[in-house]
């Protein structure tokens, strides 16, 4: 099989994928999108706030180390023990996991440990601010 041909067969089982789980539509683990903004003094971090979260509520299932029946059903590709498995599906945390001013997705986590009213606001914050890994120096008098 050729490279070309095997990328067309891996992106079409990614689709498929991403379809089985309900990618929004009437799936009920989707909510609307919460429409959370990054306030001015944003003060979260992939280091200070992300990587806890995720630590705490997501990678028992979410996690690139997990396979098969570990996974709980969380689908491939959904992996939230690096930054970049966080910001690839950041949309489907947002619609699953956070609040904002449009919505509260609390659908995830499904069992175990759930975050706080706080957290998922806090959540929604982060993700609108660009999940950023660690915040800027301050400035120098």
């Amino acid at each position: 099989m050729s490279p070309r041909s095997l990328l067309a067969v891996l992106a079409g089982a990614l689709v498929a994928t991403v379809a089985a789980v309900g990618c929004g539509g009437d799936d009920p683990l989707f909510g609307p999108p919460t429409e959370s903004t990054c306030p001015p003094t944003q003060t979260l971090s992939y280091d200070n706030f992300g990587k806890p979260f995720m630590e705490a509520y997501c990678t028992r299932c979410h996690s690139s180390e997990l396979v098969g029946p570990a996974r709980m059903g969380a689908p491939s590709f959904h992996d939230f023990d690096s930054l970049f498995g966080i910001k690839a599906v950041s949309e489907h945390i947002d619609e699953t996991t956070a609040y904002g001013p449009a919505a509260e997705n609390d659908s995830m986590p499904p069992d175990g440990a759930k975050p706080t009213r706080d957290e998922r606001l806090k959540l929604g914050e982060w993700i609108a601010c660009g999940m950023p890994e660690t915040l800027p120096a301050p400035a120098a008098r």
